[in-house]
């Protein structure tokens, strides 16, 4: 499995090559790399891979544009374009724009998508204190609830974003103010839809949920059972030095933000989040070999955070899944580490070992060795008298740290278009095993 994913990222990498749009662009030769001018177009087949999602397959589009090439790899304007499905009933629908130079003195991003999982991962809350049985995932299991979709549910969620960021001291410190609107809607899985077109022997088995004892023991409330929509804006502040931003050699990018889900804002929960990321890069040879970390914190401070809000990972520039998977703790079962106050880092070493120019391009290969982890540090509390609730919680133990650790192999045109390949391996059985992740971008 390890070769044939390595095979496919190649074939990816090949792609970017092929499809690059070589004699349309201007260059500037400096030292063994070319400064890039102009627009410069990367369009690839979305062939990845990723435990917690699949095989995915689709369209992607990177488009950059360097000016003069004075700012190389700065890019004046940047545009993104995904279309994709994975075998594991995952879709994504996504645009995305960055750009410095379209509102004077202002950077701005924006981000439209339409994400669609219908067999999303839910384990239930704070961590460890959820029971976890990996027998309950196996259809061949003699337990009377065993069913590949016992740790599933389905989402349709819609997001819109829209970020601004201005200069306080240079580009170093900066404000940002933002505005990110969520459509979740949440239901159990859709066997009827999953299985259609099977045979008979192939059909999932449709049995009791997690998420439907959530739902009947009173954990998840009624008025949350579906999802729901929230409109948060943030406000905050970014200190950043790094000498580039999809891989920085050097330098120290700190962020400290608010969340907010005001009620006058059509909110039916209202809650604030504070998150405080720090992450610093150090150069241990020059344009070789450099170690990074990131460190998060991310908590609840006011309000009440309905269910389906909990899993998001903030950034200012990304929101994800997690805790856990191939973009948070890689290695661990994708949102095994839920609450409303979480903590997490990452550190890793990451050496280019081949730099070229190929096809009027710049490329560079890594490899980076990793560790990941990340605990509950905000309980989410919620009431319910059932005996077969309390039963069933009891099965789990005091949240820890959840840890993995692994490698990752990295390929990058023009410094900016990067494919990757991680794997890691969880430390404890209770997150799963291990996870193999293809797609893009180095993970911080």
């Amino acid at each position: 499995m390890i070769i044939r994913t390595i095979v496919i990222a190649v074939i990816l990498l090949q792609n970017v090559v092929l499809l690059a749009q070589p004699e349309k662009v201007d260059t500037i030769t400096k030292g063994k790399e070319r400064m890039k001018k102009g627009w410069n177009f990367g369009g690839v087949p979305a062939i990845a891979f990723d435990s917690d999602i699949g095989i995915q397959y689709g369209l992607i589009a990177s488009i950059f544009n360097y000016g003069d090439g004075k700012i190389y790899p700065r890019y004046k304007h940047s545009i993104y374009a995904e279309w994709s499905r994975t075998t594991k009933g995952s879709g994504v629908n996504q645009i995305k724009y960055d750009s410095e130079f379209l509102i004077p003195k202002i950077r701005f991003n924006a981000d439209l998508g339409y994400f669609t999982e219908q067999a999303l991962y839910f384990y239930g809350f704070n961590g460890y204190e959820s029971f976890y049985n990996a027998d309950y995932e196996n259809s061949n299991s003699s337990n009377y609830n065993s069913t590949k979709m016992f740790y599933r549910i389905d989402r349709k969620l819609t997001r819109l974003k829209f970020d601004f960021q201005g200069n306080i001291v240079d580009r170093k410190l900066r404000w940002i103010l933002g505005y990110t609107y969520f459509n979740n809607r949440i239901g159990r899985v859709n066997f009827d839809q999953l299985n259609k077109g099977k045979s008979e022997s192939d059909k999932l088995k449709d049995t009791t949920l997690l998420y439907d004892n959530y739902v009947k023991w009173g954990i998840i409330p009624d008025n949350q059972k579906n999802g729901g929509v929230a409109n948060l804006f943030k406000v905050g502040l970014i200190y950043d030095t790094r000498d580039n931003e999809p891989n920085p050699m050097k330098g120290i990018w700190t962020e400290a933000m608010l969340w907010f889900a005001p009620s006058f804002a059509d909110n039916r929960f209202s809650f604030t989040k504070l998150v405080v990321t720090h992450h610093q890069y150090f150069t241990l040879k020059k344009e070789v070999l450099n170690l990074a970390y990131r460190i998060s914190y991310q908590a609840k401070i006011a309000g009440e955070m309905p269910f389906y809000m909990l899993p998001f990972i903030f950034n200012s520039t990304t929101i994800r899944d997690g805790l856990g998977g191939g973009k948070t703790i890689r290695g661990v079962l994708r949102n095994r580490v839920v609450g409303e106050d979480m903590l997490y880092g990452n550190i890793e070493i990451r050496w280019k070992f081949l730099r070229m120019v190929k096809f009027n391009q710049n490329f560079y290969f890594a490899v980076a060795a990793f560790t990941d982890a990340g605990k509950v540090t905000g309980k989410y509390h919620y009431n319910t008298l059932n005996s077969d609730a309390i039963a069933y919680l009891n099965q789990g133990s005091s949240e820890s740290w959840h840890q993995s650790y692994g490698a990752g192999l990295y390929g990058a045109m023009n410094q900016n278009f990067i494919v990757s390949l991680n794997y890691g391996l969880a430390a404890d059985a209770r997150d799963g095993s291990n996870g193999l992740y293809i797609g893009l971008d180095f993970l911080f």
